[in-house]
């Protein structure tokens, strides 16, 4: 084989990396990637970072919108209930009615838990009703809170009339018999906070409970929907997402679109401000910087494509001769060579592709010599012969061979039966089955007709175990054809399979005529395997005496008497290997089905 010798000055990859990467491809692609890297991640970090601060800061809005409400609520509960400061009391509310317009209704509870003044935007004024209302969560819930300068409560987020987000907030005084002011928050007023939020050119924010009922929207139509609605549901989703992620995540708001949101916690009240901006927005200067980018490696490449025209240009003809080499070998003209007067890659191509050719007509004439010996060899033979180089591997000696025959039961009925075309497909499936099981044993396959076969063990190919090895071919022969017995009783077809085997020494070699011949075997071993396989039954395995004695190391075996057969002056001793089927160990010396 051609080996020349490699000089990396004259390399034709160092060319290419020089002219072309070096110049023009690797320095673009590595800063447009660079920076396109760097520069999405820094814009999703500044991103984020907007975003939490946007929510935050309406959370720290809106906590203070509630706690100015429970301030005003906390100077109606400093001092007790007394029947000469009621009228004081009642201006006091009303006061505090026009001072804070997101109080829909202000109810006064005296120490007692006994109702004393309602004031309300919605309803008639009510007073001194005396009404019990110790039991109401609001009371109870302010008087239980952990002590301080205020004691508030806050309940959960109620929609008026299905529509309008109402939230109770009840403040008890610092002792018990100061009472509790009870007041109902129309939460509509927050939309002025949430309104007031932008984050980009459309980015919004918008207000949840714990329970995800839509608070506050600039979009006043989703918050007097109620909590039913798609858009309301559409954004709790939004808010689950961003929590599991950490804070930030991207997802769909009311309207389908994608978005990234972030969320902050408003305290005490358990409600979730969320910020979002829609995430074509927020990409859009990334996707310009990446446009950029590309416009640039699309002129860098084309830059380079000319450089690659040009030295394309000088590769042509060792191209072609190396197309057309190809083409003459792949149609058979093994002793077609090629000249490329170059040192770099397409000259150690060129002496590489030579040396393919060799190999190619080597290769075809090792397969058309085995392919001769096929015609009149089993394979194994073959490949033999071919090994050895010399074909005197096949003649005559006498050797200890195992001999294994086996064929159909009942084949000789389903063949008149059955169409031409099953009986070959039958046929077919019976000898791949068993061709495959003879070969991994090593065995040779020297002869079959019709439904019937004989392999030979230790000739020509030596074995050193010649007995377990034909035990374990014949256990595994009934084992290749047991799943086809099945399917072929499966369509109708009762057919079963019988194996016979003898060990001995035989004389085997070549024999035939000229331009034909057969690698057998000759002796009385041969027609004793002959016989037992024609005794056996379906799924029986029948052995000599030889063969019963080297099974030890191979399955078990059973007695199964002495029978006369013809040939022999005396009944010869029979075996049955169990390894068959549990039905044949069982069954004995059986007469085989009607062929």
């Amino acid at each position: 084989m051609v080996r020349p010798a490699l000089d990396p000055r004259r390399s034709l990859f160092a060319k290419y990396c020089v002219v072309l990467f070096s110049a023009v491809a690797l320095p673009l692609f590595a800063n447009g990637g660079l920076e396109a890297w760097f520069g999405t991640r820094d814009r999703r970090d500044q991103l984020d970072a907007l975003l939490g601060l946007e929510a935050r800061d309406a959370a720290f809005r809106i906590q203070g919108f509630i706690d100015t409400i429970r301030g005003q609520l906390g100077w109606m509960v400093q001092l007790p209930w007394t029947p000469a400061a009621e009228e004081s009391q009642r201006l006091d509310a009303l006061r505090l009615l026009r001072q804070v317009p997101a109080i829909a209704q202000l109810t006064l509870v005296d120490g007692e838990g006994r109702e004393r003044l309602q004031v309300s935007r919605v309803s008639l004024n009510r007073a001194g009703s005396g009404a019990d209302r110790s039991g109401d969560p609001a009371v109870a819930g302010a008087r239980k809170a952990p002590a301080g300068a205020t004691r508030a409560w806050y309940g959960p987020v109620t929609y008026h009339r299905g529509s309008e987000p109402f939230m109770t907030v009840a403040v008890a005084g610092t002792s018990a018999s100061v009472g509790v002011a009870v007041a109902e928050i129309n939460l509509k007023l927050i939309r002025e906070v949430i309104s007031g939020i932008r984050v980009g050119e459309t980015g919004q924010a918008f207000v949840l409970d714990g329970p995800g009922r839509l608070v506050a929207h600039p979009d006043l139509s989703l918050v007097l929907r109620g909590a039913d609605d798609p858009a309301a549901r559409a954004l709790a989703a939004l808010r689950a997402e961003a929590r599991v992620a950490g804070g930030t995540a991207t997802g769909r708001d009311s309207l389908g679109r994608r978005v990234i949101a972030a969320t902050a916690t408003v305290p005490g009240v358990d409600w979730t401000v969320v910020v979002m901006q829609p995430l074509a927005e927020a990409v859009a200067p990334i996707v310009r910087a990446l446009l950029r980018i590309g416009a640039l490696i699309l002129l860098g490449l084309l830059f380079a494509a000319a450089l690659a025209y040009g030295l394309a240009r000088r590769m042509t003809g060792p191209i072609r001769l190396l197309e057309e080499g190809t083409q003459r070998i792949g149609a058979g003209e093994f002793g077609h060579r090629i000249a490329v007067a170059s040192a770099d890659e397409l000259g150690r191509l060129a002496a590489r592709f030579n040396a393919m050719a060799r190999d190619l007509a080597l290769s075809q004439e090792r397969e058309e010599r085995i392919g001769r010996l096929r015609r009149f060899l089993a394979p194994q033979v073959a490949e033999l012969v071919d090994r050895c180089g010399d074909d005197g591997v096949l003649d005559g000696r006498r050797v200890e061979v195992a001999v294994v025959f086996g064929d159909l039961r009942g084949f000789t009925a389903f063949s008149a039966a059955a169409a031409p075309e099953t009986v070959i497909e039958v046929l077919g499936e019976y000898f791949a089955a068993l061709g495959g099981a003879i070969t991994a044993h090593g065995a040779t396959l020297v002869t079959f007709t019709g439904d019937g076969l004989m392999a030979l063990v230790n000739a020509p190919v030596p074995v050193s175990d010649p007995g377990p090895t034909a035990i374990r071919l014949a256990v595994d022969m009934q084992a290749a054809v047991r799943p086809l017995a099945a399917a072929w009783d499966a369509r109708g077809f009762r057919l079963g399979f019988g194996v016979g085997a003898a060990m001995g020494p035989a004389t085997v070699g070549r024999i035939g005529c000229e331009g034909r011949s057969d690698y057998t075997a000759i002796g009385p071993v041969v027609n004793l395997a002959a016989r037992l396989c024609a005794a056996a039954g379906d799924a029986q395995i029948l052995v000599d005496a030889t063969l019963a004695e080297a099974a030890p190391g191979a399955c078990t075996v059973t007695p199964l008497g002495t029978v006369p057969l013809k040939g022999w002056a005396r009944e010869v001793p029979v075996f049955g290997v169990d390894g068959a089927s549990p039905a044949a160990s069982e069954r004995g010396l059986a007469a085989p089905l009607t062929r």
